[in-house]
């Protein structure tokens, strides 16, 4: 379990297998000069010693004897610390590495509160709530407290509370359980707009943790502040005060984004005293081969293929693995590619025991079934499973115990990211191998030639923006059908309430009588928003033929991902989307084996509504502000699968989306142009160029995701009447990133303009500035240009970072619209 990693190895029962060194599997992963030359560097994290300390003297020495019965003798230093902040009643954020025990740091002082409360007349008074970001880790929790809490008896009665629990349990959890292990949306829809029927676990709640803290980012992360704001004021309420409780891979200032995050102060605890075993973490980048794609460009090998080839390779030396993958899809061609392989490996084994690889390889991603997910994990824990293809559904905090690799199918976004899918590995202590394998995009190539980007820089910065009034004013919605909001309220959920509450009485949501704010519809106010900004009702995936409901997809990745024609994986079988019907929010679907995969085109316009700060760069202008995009889904065109070569391309008819968001955007003169030496009918090519490549490095200064945000860029643009470029964030409102990117515009477009040029190609390719998701077919694009302009562009640029806001804080707000269902606008190139 996650807690008992301390002091003994955590491999599974009666494995006594001795594995080799990470770098000897490494080396087994490379032989001969065509495969080793892929590995573009190799870092060595040597090994760590422990430092121990002793628990508070506060703690009940029952919980103490648990902790000890489960294999821990003594805590390290930084969890004994972190059970003395959350015993003072002071929140507190764990920020230490993967598998480092932040875990037991705060199940300590809440088992022994709870049990503290045992001695109530009800047996509860005291209780704790859990919030984890994905079901799969409550549920991996909840398994883990169980089997630390048993020697104590009926006194701890944890439980998961989600979706996914029977009605029939629903209310033994409210009316018994003291320590309930649920979601931020399970909060936000089920707990919150039912508080009387949970006020009296809301009465005696003592602790709020919160795991995994460092993925509330974004919209998500804003979202799930102002859900936390209103836990606070439903709990003042009852007349409680729980103290926050919160755990975090490594990041940069902890404690400023989990204070943004609650609202509270916090202290920080981040110096790591837990052991480290030897890590060798390799980058690896796909060969170049004989395809051209797109425009003539050089192709290089797949990441999905070059994933499935390791996958493979690690599963038959015996090698326990878990790549993790980008998207849904990938993780499913992974497992299906490296279980065909490895079903050619078994029957050509001369052990029969060989003959069943194929079936300890599977695929783990969101959007399953609960009883698939329920039986993957158990695979997982059992050993069952060899190897495992996974979204980040299985990256946050879940148990994976005794894993010896980890691959890395395309950088996953973030420094953070990626040290927390490392971490997986090597969990006991022993040696572990990480492997980076690149994708053919500009920051992936980028860091696999400039490992100093990834290994001497500290991690992220947490982005996230509660103030975004289409964050909040849903939330002060929901928070005023929980309870009427009164003015002694405002401050809670901060400077920007004051102003929505006129806004949102003018769209008749809100209703004023005497001091307080009354909701006035008779739809949940919880229904308003999706916390997650996937904007709205997710899609069915049904099959046709038998009515069998297959797995849901997101209502905002809907247009691209299961329009008409598009190929859908689902647990490792291929189907094709018959019809889909937006307004029933289904997508009927059919087996079939189709030689290809799909990808959506789309069109995308945008125009500024407001432009809150404008900084010169010498003759250019760098701006900040808000915008309106307008986006479309066309086509869709039909791939190989492996190679990538385009097969045709099929028009959709599927309705435009409008987003209203947040955008930085750069222009430049006619004479800067001249300068740049970029003819008039190479102009839309040199923006188009420089607007690809200053997506795909973006991720490396906001913790965003490429997929996060989107661009336009326009030869003459009939706001700014002069060319420009604009990266807007994919997400109503803004999520933060295209802010982050203008406070960090030096550095960034720097950075763009190295990687364009340092790319070996000769005229654009994937690698530098064609990208998979522009809606023109990356037409038309030019590399050259692109670096000349961005040249002239930087020797304008200001010696410091962009003046104006301090980061993080929004200088003004366009109009706002008052809310009704959400729907998220795509997050595209143009």
């Amino acid at each position: 379990m996650p807690m008992a990693n301390n002091h003994r190895s955590d491999r599974r029962a009666g494995d006594t297998t001795v594995r080799p060194s990470p770098r000897a599997v490494l080396d087994r992963l490379a032989p001969g000069p065509s495969r080793a030359s892929r590995i573009t560097h190799t870092e060595h994290l040597p090994p760590r010693a422990g430092r121990h300390a002793i628990w508070p003297d506060r703690v009940r020495p029952e919980v103490i004897a648990a902790v000890q019965a489960a294999g821990i003798e003594h805590p390290w230093s930084h969890q004994a610390l972190a059970a003395e902040y959350a015993l003072d009643g002071e929140c507190v954020v764990v920020s230490t590495g993967t598998a480092s025990g932040k875990s037991l740091g705060y199940l300590v002082p809440v088992l022994s509160t709870l049990l503290d409360g045992a001695d109530a007349p009800n047996g509860r008074g005291a209780t704790a709530l859990y919030l984890a970001p994905t079901k799969a880790l409550a549920a991996d929790q909840c398994r883990a407290v169980k089997d630390l809490a048993r020697p104590l008896g009926n006194a701890v009665r944890p439980a998961a509370y989600d979706g996914d629990t029977p009605f029939e349990e629903r209310e033994w959890v409210r009316q018994y359980a003291n320590y309930v292990l649920t979601n931020p949306d399970m909060l936000h829809r089920g707990i919150l707009p039912s508080h009387p029927r949970w006020s009296s676990f809301l009465r005696a709640l003592r602790y709020v943790v919160i795991d995994e803290c460092h993925t509330y980012r974004g919209v998500f992360g804003s979202h799930v502040a102002q859900v936390l704001r209103r836990l606070r004021r439903v709990c003042a309420r009852y007349g409680s005060e729980p103290v926050f409780l919160m755990a975090s891979a490594t990041a940069a200032e902890p404690a400023v984004a989990a204070q943004r995050l609650t609202g509270l102060p916090v202290r920080e605890v981040s110096d790591d005293a837990s052991p480290r075993g030897e890590l060798v973490f390799a980058l690896w980048e796909p060969p170049l081969t004989e395809l051209h794609g797109e425009k003539g460009a050089p192709v290089r090998r797949t990441a999905t293929a070059e994933t499935a080839d390791l996958l493979t390779d690690l599963v038959v030396q015996g090698v326990r693995t878990v790549a993790f993958v980008r998207s849904r899809r990938g993780a499913e061609l992974i497992s299906v590619i490296a279980q065909e392989r490895l079903a050619a490996v078994s029957s050509a084994a001369d052990t029969p025991g060989d003959r069943s690889l194929a079936r300890r390889v599977a695929a783990y991603r969101g959007g399953y079934l609960p009883e698939e997910r329920r039986a993957l994990e158990r695979a997982l824990h059992s050993g069952e499973l060899l190897g495992l293809a996974a979204t980040t559904a299985l990256e946050l905090g879940v148990d994976v115990s005794g894993l010896d690799a980890v691959l890395i199918a395309g950088y996953p976004g973030t420094r953070a990211s990626l040290w927390q899918q490392a971490g997986r590995a090597g969990r006991s202590g022993q040696g572990a191998l990480a492997v980076l394998v690149a994708r053919d995009d500009p920051l992936d190539t980028y860091l696999v030639h400039h490992p100093e980007a990834l290994f001497q820089q500290p991690v992220e910065s947490t982005v996230l923006d509660p103030d975004n009034p289409y964050v909040l004013a849903p939330h002060l919605c929901a928070a005023a059908a929980e309870l009427p909001l009164t003015d002694d309220d405002l401050p809670l959920f901060g400077p920007a309430t004051a102003e929505l509450l006129p806004q949102l009485e003018a769209a008749k949501l809100l209703r004023r009588r005497a001091k307080a704010w009354h909701w006035t519809r008779r739809e949940r106010a919880a229904d308003l928003t999706d916390i997650r900004g996937e904007g709205g009702r997710p899609v069915q995936v049904v099959e046709a033929e038998t009515g069998r409901l297959l797995g849901t997809v997101d209502a905002s990745a809907a247009h691209a991902t299961v329009h008409d024609g598009a190929v859908h994986l689902h647990q490792g079988r291929t189907y094709l989307v018959r019809q889909l019907d937006l307004e029933d929010s289904v997508a009927l679907v059919e087996e079939a084996d189709p030689p290809y995969s799909t990808v959506a085109r789309d069109t995308t316009s945008i125009s500024v509504l407001e432009t809150d700060v404008e900084v010169p760069w010498g003759e250019a202008r760098l701006c900040y502000g808000s915008v309106e995009v307008t986006n479309q889904v066309v086509s869709f065109l039909r791939r190989k699968l492996i190679t990538g070569e385009v097969l045709g391309e099929t028009r959709l008819d599927l309705p435009p989306r409008t987003l209203r968001t947040r955008a930085v955007w750069w222009t430049v003169t006619e004479d800067q142009v001249d300068a740049a030496r970029v003819a008039p009918e190479q102009l839309g090519g040199a923006l188009h160029a420089a607007e690809h490549a200053s997506i795909g490095m973006l991720p490396l200064f906001a913790t965003c995701d490429r997929w996060d945000i989107g661009g336009v860029s326009i030869p003459l643009h009939p706001d700014t009447l002069l060319p420009t470029v604009f990266v807007y964030d994919g997400h109503p409102g803004g999520a933060g990133f295209a802010e982050r990117a203008f406070h960090t515009a030096r550095e960034w477009l720097t950075a763009t303009r190295q990687a364009i040029a340092s790319c070996e190609c000769e005229a654009g390719c994937p690698s530098c500035i064609q990208s998979p998701k522009c809606g023109n077919g990356n037409d038309p694009l030019h590399k050259r240009g692109a670096v000349r302009l961005l040249t002239v562009l930087l020797q304008g640029a200001p010696a410091d970072k962009a003046p104006g806001a301090a980061a993080y804080e929004v200088p003004g707000r366009a109009g706002y619209e008052a809310p009704g269902p959400a729907v998220s606008g795509e997050s595209t190139e143009a």
